[in-house]
């Protein structure tokens, strides 16, 4: 409590006590560095005042403005959380801990923060800087992935709070964790705890904490069809389960290798009624990577020019539908669409 005031970054978020903003602040940066996560916290703010405004929003709108951040169930949890606050709590967001766990997609963290700095509750947050600072102080040695470690965290963190100040208290473990207990080079030399602190006094800093790694990640090898015809692009609202629901991209074949031998393109054409203009060839197919937390995409883009608009047949078999470049523009895409997009200069 000492340290925090005099190393705190000064964030939007930690200047109010609206319930609306610090939530809004808490999705974003669920998966999120501060650094990224704030012009996107500024822009919601800005486009979306209040719970209400966010309710409101449709839902493309809201995954549009989320773009880049990844995890995009979050967005959507987002606007349908809103409509909860709006709904069954008249646009109050609920004062306690235990009544903000009502909420959808808010779980003990982001009700935790939200209780102690809206509403001064004394109930202690527990995210990945407050795991590292208690197990290196403290010399816990459990599997913090492990979901047993939860309760033992937990309890610890619950005893040390302040009980004068417990919002300062979340925010100053935390930005301990963040600034100064870091995962790689913490600056120990200069730690005001470190006296106290079983992982410096034993060596043991590189070690805490214990964190078993996770499955490898699987690759999947995507091959996207860019078809264009005159000033228009083909693309498709994704739908079911998987990956970047909701957002919008190419016709998508995905293959169990990296490569699309040319009798499968032809193929797919053909199931499409794809007529390929033979005046006008495309570069070799672009190749672009993006990593997620659970699985790698390769992704392969055949561009090709059509002679002739897809039928209505075919747009509806595929789902597909022609968008002029400004449509485009506005639509949510997974960043590796918008990427490509921007390197062709689409949009």
């Amino acid at each position: 409590m000492d340290w925090y005031p005099r190393h705190r970054r000064d964030l939007p978020w930690r200047r109010t006590q609206d319930p609306y903003a610090i939530w809004l602040s808490e999705i974003i940066l669920q998966q999120t560095r501060v650094q990224q996560g704030l012009p996107y916290y500024e822009r919601f703010l800005a486009a979306y005042p209040t719970v209400q405004d966010l309710a409101n929003a449709p839902e493309q709108e809201v995954l549009r403005l989320w773009q880049g951040l990844g995890y995009y169930s979050r967005a959507r949890n987002l606007r349908l959380t809103a409509q909860q606050v709006v709904n069954e709590y008249a646009g109050q967001f609920p004062g306690t801990y235990a009544e903000l766990l009502k909420l959808r997609g808010v779980g003990p963290y982001t009700a935790a923060a939200i209780a102690s700095f809206a509403f001064g509750e004394r109930v202690a947050v527990l995210d990945g800087n407050v795991y590292r600072v208690l197990s290196r102080v403290f010399g816990i040695t459990t599997d913090i992935a492990q979901p047993a470690a939860r309760k033992e965290f937990q309890q610890l963190a619950d005893q040390l709070i302040s009980y004068d100040n417990p919002a300062d208290y979340n925010q100053a473990i935390m930005e301990f964790g963040a600034i100064q207990c870091t995962p790689v080079n913490p600056d120990c030399l200069f730690c005001p705890v470190r006296e106290q602190c079983f992982a410096f006094q034993h060596g043991m800093v590189q070690q805490l904490p214990v964190k078993s790694k996770a499955k490898a990640a699987r690759t999947r090898y995507f091959h996207y069809f860019v078809l264009r015809h005159g000033e228009q692009v083909y693309l498709r609202r994704r739908g079911g389960k998987d990956i970047w629901h909701g957002l919008f991209d190419f016709h998508l074949l995905e293959t169990p290798e990296a490569e699309l031998p040319a009798k499968a393109l032809l193929t797919e054409l053909e199931q499409l009624g794809a007529r390929v203009t033979t005046n006008r060839v495309s570069e070799p197919a672009a190749l672009m990577r993006h990593t997620l937390s659970h699985q790698k995409v390769e992704a392969r883009f055949h561009e090709l020019w059509l002679d002739a608009p897809l039928a209505q047949s075919a747009l509806q078999q595929a789902d597909l539908q022609a968008y002029s470049a400004a449509q485009i523009h506005d639509l949510p895409k997974p960043v590796i669409i918008s990427n490509y997009l921007e390197q062709k200069s689409i949009i």
